[in-house]
């Protein structure tokens, strides 16, 4: 990836043919140490090819690849019991929620320890 990166970093400062010193300037500005093997796969694998086609190809692939993403997990119940078992709905619970926190702050009768 790094390779891939490094190429693509000369590019977009206008080389549009990279050879391996190219890469290696890169890299090695950031603590890299260069493989030539990979750095020459590299070169020779983009070499004459559309980067932005290759980009958009790529960028197609990925969005037909599942992400799971199902969400983040439900807040926990203070008292054990969901809001479904008492037969409360989630709006009103949340309007509860809110009640407690503002007698919470009402407490400190708005002096804060770190205020």
């Amino acid at each position: 990836m790094r390779y891939l990166c490094a190429y693509l970093l000369s590019t977009l400062g206008g080389n549009s043919n990279p050879s391996i010193n190219d890469l290696s300037g890169i890299l090695s500005a950031v603590g890299i140490e260069v493989d030539k093997e990979r750095a020459e796969k590299v070169i020779k694998e983009l070499a004459g090819k559309n980067l932005q086609e290759l980009i958009a190809a790529g960028s197609a692939k990925l969005a037909s690849v599942p992400s799971g993403g199902g969400g983040g997990a439900p807040a926990a119940a203070g008292s054990g019991d969901s809001g479904a078992a008492k037969g409360g709905s989630p709006a009103k619970e949340a309007k509860e929620e809110k009640k407690e926190e503002e007698e919470e702050e009402d407490d400190d009768m708005g002096f804060g320890l770190f205020d």
